[in-house]
């Protein structure tokens, strides 16, 4: 069945808006358990700042999940893991029985599981074991009928995304097994090519505010799904598996609260394969992720343009650490769909290299997103080459213009280590009259620079102790 907006979804979502208020409390205690403790790699050399007591504050809040000792072996559902079988309902049964049970673990044992879409319950965690591999069928139909997601940003009815919750509470997919979407230049990647008249038929549908059950694609249209979607809940958890060809973003949590990802590899080299974004959540930890992908690596958003006004929730309290980037548009990226706003947001103790990666710190926005980026901190970084500049602010991305000036200020670059990059900042704010407020860059040590830096439409550029080949740099 589809997941049509009905009164009783509009409240839902009107209650987790309330939620995710700035300031509010974050989970609830009584069903979760608190995150153990941090893994640290640079961090603990380093002299703690106030930036680690906020990032810490963010961890401590965040709820994990929990789940019964009952197991679920998907085996027992008739699934057969010989990678040609279709086990779609096996999966399904799985979870359906394991959520009705009360809980616990749906266990994916060695072998190849070829299936369509998996739809997370309360209260299930998907355990893919070392040696077990999800194949995802590469058959657009296995992912109908259409479910309420988003997709750039904009609410719709589309295919659904290969691993998908709505409204539940306490999911997980772990394990040290592989999820493979099998998309390549023949399935679902192709479709690059095909989707423009699509999205914008569903940017027009969103300016002129049609409801969202009657912005029907899938079928015949070529909008990809995302890998993996939790949608409007809360405590979720994505750990250890490894994650590759994805016909679109990988993971894209959405309006969702307490969100961990831990451990994680993901690997593609698509047309808009962003490894991790977030997307107007509230709490989210990311650790431990080995990036190398065909578009941003970690990509923070909150919707875009009129939908995203329509929707008006913030991603904030995000921690990014002990993290590794390389191929991407950006490690730690900002936007473009970021018209619900973005805020408090540390990355900390990461490493990068990449002649690919295009920049370290990105933020990407302009007048017809409107919002707001403030303190953003990527801290105690250790980076061979970065392709591009270490901070890229681009206030016009993509040349769009509109009524709704962005906020962007607060940004701060600390304590980077770099063998070299091409420009240590790059930045362009909005306009003369909406410029850039506050970014500093300090503590930066850089062997070499290929391009110079250079800033326009810019308050207050502060630079402190940032050396390139032993040489100071001021702003």
């Amino acid at each position: 069945m589809s997941y049509e907006i009905d009164s009783r979804t509009a409240l839902r979502l009107g209650a987790l808006g309330g939620a995710l208020a700035f300031g509010g409390a974050i989970g609830t205690a009584s069903a979760s358990a608190s995150t153990p403790s941090i893994p640290r790699t640079r961090a603990d050399a380093a002299p703690r700042t106030r930036a680690d007591a906020a990032a810490d504050r963010i961890i401590a809040s965040v709820r994990r999940p929990r789940f019964p000792r009952r197991h679920f072996p998907v085996t027992d559902f008739g699934a057969v893991g010989d990678g040609t079988t279709k086990n779609t309902a096996a999966f399904a049964a799985a979870i359906r029985e394991c959520s009705r049970s009360g809980g616990g673990h749906v266990i994916v044992p060695a072998g190849t599981f070829l299936t369509g879409a998996i739809h997370l319950l309360s209260r299930v965690d998907l355990r893919v074991e070392d040696g077990a591999t999800i194949l995802f069928s590469q058959d657009p139909n296995d992912y109908l009928p259409a479910v309420f997601t988003r997709w750039q940003g904009i609410e719709l009815m589309n295919y659904s995304p290969f691993i998908y919750s709505y409204g539940q509470r306490d999911i997980a997919v772990t394990g040290q097994g592989t999820l493979n979407g099998q998309a390549d230049d023949s399935h679902w990647w192709n479709w690059k090519g095909k989707e423009s008249p699509d999205f914008s038929a569903l940017e027009t549908m969103a300016d002129n505010n049609v409801p969202v059950s009657q912005r029907v694609f899938g079928a015949g249209h070529h909008l990809p799904p995302q890998m993996i979607q939790p949608f409007a809940s809360d405590r979720v958890l994505l750990e250890g598996v490894t994650v590759i060809n994805s016909p679109f973003w990988h993971l894209n949590p959405n309006l969702c609260r307490n969100v961990t990802v831990d451990g994680l590899t993901i690997s593609s080299s698509g047309p808009n394969t962003d490894g991790c974004d977030p997307e107007s959540c509230d709490g989210v930890v990311v650790r431990n992720v080995t990036y190398d992908t065909g578009d941003d690596c970690m990509a923070i958003k909150a919707g875009r343009d009129a939908d995203g006004r329509r929707v008006n929730v913030p991603c904030q309290n995000v921690v990014i650490e002990n993290c590794s980037f390389a191929n991407g548009h950006g490690g730690i990226t900002i936007g473009s769909e970021m018209t619900g706003g973005v805020r408090n947001v540390y990355a900390r103790d990461l490493t990068m290299n990449s002649a690919n990666l295009a920049a370290g710190h990105r933020i990407k926005t302009n007048t017809l997103r409107g919002g707001f980026v403030v303190n953003t901190n990527v801290y105690r970084v250790t980076a061979g080459t970065v392709g591009g500049p270490l901070l890229k602010i681009e206030g016009q991305y993509n040349g769009q213009t509109g009524d709704y000036p962005p906020e962007v200020t607060g940004i701060t670059l600390d304590n980077w280590t770099v063998s070299d990059c091409a420009g240590v900042w790059s930045i362009v704010g909005a306009s003369a009259s909406d410029p850039v407020g506050t970014a500093t860059l300090e503590n930066l040590t850089i062997t070499t620079s290929t391009a110079p830096s250079a800033a326009q439409y810019i308050s207050d550029l502060v630079v402190e102790n940032v050396t390139v080949g032993g040489v100071p740099v001021t702003a």
